[in-house]
């Protein structure tokens, strides 16, 4: 009896720690890898960047400070939970809003608009490791130029 209840004490604590263990697998301070990450075209590549993502109840919280590559210093932030609706991003002047869309364990997707148009579609896949986190965005930036990188990060 004592055994079946340690079973069942377990599985109960497995299924109530998993969600929020999924989480916190995206969670952790990020830096940004200048060059493993490739920049297309390249001179949108920033000088530095660095994020940190934080679980919150069913989704995650995003806090970036970078160095564009006119040197400018650019921090934003936003929440989201993993349902696809559109959260307000403050600081950021190429876009207004983002919604976050959770992919599996390891993978999310962002669509980030401004004035209600999608301007960038941004997938994040943390490594099984838990190391290395590869962003994927593309789209089209505030002057109309469009993009396609791949972005290296490392957690700190």
């Amino acid at each position: 009896m004592q055994r079946r209840t340690f079973v069942l004490g377990t599985m109960v604590l497995s299924f109530a720690v998993s969600p929020t263990w999924a989480a916190d697998v995206f969670s952790g301070n990020w830096k940004t890898n200048l060059a493993k990450s490739k920049y297309d075209p390249a001179d949108l590549a920033p000088k530095s960047g660095q994020g940190k993502i934080e679980a919150i109840e069913d989704g995650l919280k995003f806090t970036n400070d970078a160095v564009d590559a006119s040197g400018k210093a650019i921090h934003n932030e936003w929440s989201g939970k993993f349902d696809g609706k559109d959260n307000p991003v403050t600081g950021d002047p190429n876009r207004d809003t983002a919604a976050l869309t959770k992919i599996d364990d390891y993978t999310f997707e962002i669509i980030s608009k401004k004035g209600g148009k999608v301007v960038s579609t941004n997938r994040e896949t943390i490594s099984r490791d838990g190391k290395t986190n590869t962003q994927t965005p593309h789209g089209t930036s505030a002057q109309g130029v469009k993009f396609s990188h791949t972005i290296v990060s490392e957690k700190q």
